[in-house]
């Protein structure tokens, strides 16, 4: 879809592997885009320029940012501001809720609308939304739209006091041409995780529910793809598990590099939970991705998951922390290929019916038609 308004994207990561949804945006959202980027505020254009002109401008947003801790700092939203009227900007789309709380003021100051992507610690971590709240309070006020990525983060929205016709469900999307069906008849007892090893993908849950199913099934597999904090934790949990021919740790690998793993496996399986502080899941993209490709999903009653994957059609849906009952499923599709490629199936024609990159796109270019319409 093409657009004659002027859209301005801002993200905080120049690029991170794990965040295939932002890339999604940029590629496909309607407009002329401009995208920025430089953590919780832009501080870079689209052609990685500072916003702030001046050494002096500079020097003062670095005091302020790295001495005082200050959020609200006028030289930067000043400089976000002369850039949306410079480039005669028709609305932002801004990934990350934290960023949008951070960018309210220049886009009020240039009467630009706002449109807020949340993803999911942005609106749950504890200690993020205590920190953002007074901010989040001026953006959810001036903000046009307010985009969700579940049921559930709906209900979190309207309790941190987001308007209610402000806000939009829509989770990420899967383009199923991109992920095609595989022929998972004759796969081997593997098992698939991709994902940062962080508390509320909970890798040593699924770790120890892994163990279980080895006691059943010997020659089952577990691949376990990505990084992150707790890499080197479950790392010691799978050599004191003794699991280490069981269970292989690739680190981060590429998205071709993982087309290529799904083509061997039985399932995909993930734990989230939500973790300590609060943080929880969106939808994760990686389960959409395998649901596309066919593969049946073994994961928990948690945040989006519970509506991308329905439980005894799709795949199977455990309580958080409930790692028997996990092991228990994966034994399951261990032991009946054609029971993993009935579900496999469904899980397919579920994500073509709901969960279409294009649909989303569609829903997304109107609620900023929708802001620059007002």
């Amino acid at each position: 879809m093409s657009a004659s308004y002027n859209l301005c994207i801002i993200k905080p990561n120049k690029s991170a592997f794990s965040e295939t949804f932002v890339q999604e945006h940029i590629d496909h959202l309607a407009g002329h885009k401009k995208v920025l980027y430089g953590g919780a505020f832009p501080v870079y254009d689209d052609e990685n320029k500072l916003l702030i002109k001046s050494k002096f401008g500079l020097l003062s947003y670095l005091f302020q940012k790295k001495i005082l801790k200050r959020k609200e700092i006028k030289v930067r939203t000043n400089a976000l501001r002369d850039y949306l009227i410079d480039h005669k900007i028709d609305a932002v789309f801004v990934e990350y809720g934290m960023v949008g709380a951070l960018v309210t003021e220049a886009c009020q100051l240039a009467n630009v609308p706002l449109v807020i992507h949340f993803h999911g610690a942005d609106a749950y971590h504890k200690k993020t939304v205590a920190e953002y709240a007074p901010l989040y309070k001026k953006a959810f006020a001036y903000a046009s739209g307010i985009i969700s990525v579940s049921a559930d983060m709906v209900l979190r929205l309207k309790e941190l006091g987001a308007p209610a016709d402000k806000i939009y469900n829509a989770s990420c999307g899967i383009d199923t041409e991109a992920f095609p069906l595989l022929d998972i008849s004759n796969s081997k007892t593997d098992f698939l995780f991709v994902g940062r090893f962080v508390e509320k993908k909970s890798p040593t849950s699924l770790v120890k529910a892994f163990r279980l199913v080895v006691d059943e099934i010997p020659d089952a597999r577990l691949w376990m793809v990505g990084q992150g904090p707790l890499f080197e934790e479950t790392r010691a949990l799978i050599v004191e598990l003794k699991l280490e021919k069981s269970i292989t740790l690739t680190g981060v690998l590429k998205p071709e590099e993982i087309k290529e793993l799904m083509k061997r496996m039985r399932a995909f399986a993930q734990h989230s939970v939500t973790a300590a502080d609060g943080d929880s899941e969106g939808t994760p993209v990686t389960v959409l991705e395998a649901s596309s490709s066919g593969l049946p999903v073994i994961s928990t009653r948690h945040a989006g998951i519970k509506e991308a994957v329905i439980d005894g059609i799709t795949g199977y849906l455990v309580d958080e922390h409930d790692t028997k009952g996990m092991a228990e499923k994966m034994v399951k599709l261990a032991q009946s290929p054609e029971l993993a490629v009935q579900l496999g199936i469904a899980g397919r024609e579920h994500m073509i019916r709901n969960y279409q990159t294009a649909d989303r796109i569609a829903l997304l270019n109107k609620v900023i038609q929708n802001s620059i319409d007002q």
